[in-house]
């Protein structure tokens, strides 16, 4: 059997756990072979969320992630990731929530990068509980930066790691992740900017057979008029542009931010003129992916030596314990992972 796919169940004070429940209802030919990294009572609870007023949603616990494969259709594997959970209330803020879901992902990781798990799909955790158990990285893509890079005895700076938003008609890589803008605005330079052009370009050249079209968008408005608006664009994007393209890189830009998205989105009959835009701080380039549909959004952590995604949307407080949350995007996120793991799989296979 093929390697499984692991799911963190997120903050258990929000959906992730209830996404996950109604995709093994709902989707159980995409689910096979996945298994939950998350805790009895919290998936328990979620399964009967899904389940209430029809039939049940019964939950298997395993010893390891190979048995993910003997779980039938419909039933939830899951692999207690961390120490037995009280229930977190739901829609609130807290330091054991916050632990649960930091100590999921971090079982995870190290499954995925002991090559027992294919690949690592994430539900939603929320900052202000990390930041309340302690938790020193402020989201999933630090986070598991830090794990790959301290398994591989490296530093964080030695595994520069990006996030990359996609859906089917827009993808963006961003230059920063969870920066206050001015910090953002400062970590704009030739050096990041040029390091995130061949990240993208070495995570999306086997996913589309050739080396992508990349656009680079402005930081400054209409991409600084030429120094009118500011000089970034002169003095480190342009630099930075002309360097990848004689490095090899089919780069081109910088376009004014509020343009260039509308030129990268493929549409029915009308093809994009570039597979993918570099944006230079988190809003910048998570708004217009949004904007097309949070249920079809996928996060992508680009430079990690495991596959990881995750669904684009939050946790949801105010929905959580309805039932009404959407699992669109978590299994998006899944559907994304398996091509994924088939992409590394095809690549490493033996010419014959």
């Amino acid at each position: 059997m093929p390697l499984p796919l692991a799911i963190t169940m997120g903050d258990p004070a929000g959906i992730g756990p209830e996404i996950i429940a109604r995709l093994f209802c709902d989707a159980p030919l995409d689910m096979r072979g996945c298994l939950v990294a998350g805790d009895e009572a919290i998936l328990r609870r979620a399964a009967g969320i899904v389940a209430a007023g029809s039939v049940s949603l019964p939950l298997a616990r395993i010893a390891s992630p190979a048995d993910a494969w003997q779980v039938p259709p419909r039933c939830i594997p899951l692999l207690q990731a961390l120490p037995t959970q009280a229930l977190a209330p739901f829609g609130r803020i807290s330091a054991e929530a916050g632990r649960a879901a930091a100590d999921c992902v971090v079982w995870a990781a190290q499954a995925a990068l002991r090559r027992e798990v294919a690949a690592l799909v994430t539900a939603p955790l929320h900052k202000e509980a990390l930041a309340a158990a302690g938790v020193s990285y402020p989201g999933h893509t630090e986070l598991l930066q830090a794990q790959a890079a301290a398994f591989y005895g490296q530093t964080a700076d030695q595994m520069p790691v990006r996030m990359m938003l996609a859906n089917d008609e827009l993808r963006v890589v961003l230059v920063s992740v969870h920066l206050a803008l001015r910090q953002a605005i400062e970590a704009v330079t030739v050096e990041g900017l040029l390091q995130t052009l061949h990240i993208a370009d070495r995570a999306l050249t086997p996913l589309l057979g050739r080396r992508p079209r990349i656009a680079v968008a402005g930081l400054n408005p209409h991409a600084g008029e030429g120094g009118l608006f500011g000089t970034e664009e002169q003095q480190l994007i342009q630099p930075a542009l002309a360097t990848g393209r004689a490095q090899g890189l089919d780069v081109h830009g910088p376009y004014a931010p509020d343009t260039v998205f509308m030129r990268a989105r493929a549409r029915p009959g009308r093809l994009a003129e570039f597979d993918v835009v570099i944006a230079m701080y988190h809003d910048q380039g998570l708004i217009p992916v949004k904007y097309l549909g949070i249920e079809q959004g996928v996060n992508v952590t680009l430079g990690l030596p495991l596959v990881r995604t995750s669904p684009d949307h939050g946790t949801a407080f105010d929905l959580a314990g309805t039932g009404r949350a959407d699992s669109a995007s978590l299994l998006a996120a899944v559907r994304m992972a398996r091509r994924l793991v088939a992409r590394e799989i095809s690549e490493a296979a033996p010419l014959t």
